[in-house]
């Protein structure tokens, strides 16, 4: 039997998504987000409150990156999510992350989290704080990387539990898409 739970925020997994960029005076600030994902095949969206420093950073230098966090960097992620760059500018340094330019776009790229989207602003809607972004290139430390491809046995990408407000690793292969459903067919 099923429960109504209600119109809620209720969608798994939910990617953690560190949001870099720079600011006026070219310093690196991150910002967790968990609403966000892939919206067309080289398009990302992400809702970003306009009160927040990253989408002012944002619209000045139309680009930034999104870093997926993963198990390793659990402290440092939820830090720059509890934590304003409005209100902590060395707030990258206390996370312990150092930032190197992305060679795509006017953002950084933070060395500890292996895998990053380079953006370039589309959009930004302050009304529905929908920020929409064209992935110009995606680059990951080799060291998650088998034969050229991402390998989630080696990258540990975490998840966010908008209910319990847990995080959470993805968990082992169960299937193999565009074919264990041929057994149907």
């Amino acid at each position: 039997m099923r429960k109504n739970l209600g119109a809620k925020a209720i969608l798994y997994p939910m990617p953690v998504l560190i949001i870099g960029s720079y600011d006026e005076n070219g310093t690196p600030d991150a910002m967790n987000a968990a609403w966000g994902g892939i919206s067309e095949e080289t398009q990302i969206s992400i809702c970003v409150s306009d009160t927040h420093k990253t989408a002012a950073n944002i619209i000045a230098r139309k680009a930034f990156t999104v870093s997926i966090a993963d198990a390793e960097n659990v402290v440092a992620a939820d830090y720059v999510g509890i934590v304003s760059g409005n209100k902590e500018p060395d707030k990258i340094k206390k996370a312990g992350w150092t930032a190197v330019k992305s060679e795509k776009v006017d953002a950084p790229i933070f060395n500890e989290l292996p895998l990053a989207l380079e953006c370039k602003l589309i959009s930004y809607d302050e009304e529905s704080c929908r920020l929409v972004g064209e992935i110009i290139n995606v680059c990951a430390d080799e060291r998650i990387l088998t034969d050229g491809k991402v390998d989630l046995s080696k990258f540990s990408p975490i998840t966010y539990d908008t209910v319990n407000h847990d995080y959470l690793t993805l968990g082992e292969k169960v299937g193999k898409a565009f074919s264990d459903g041929m057994k149907l067919k």
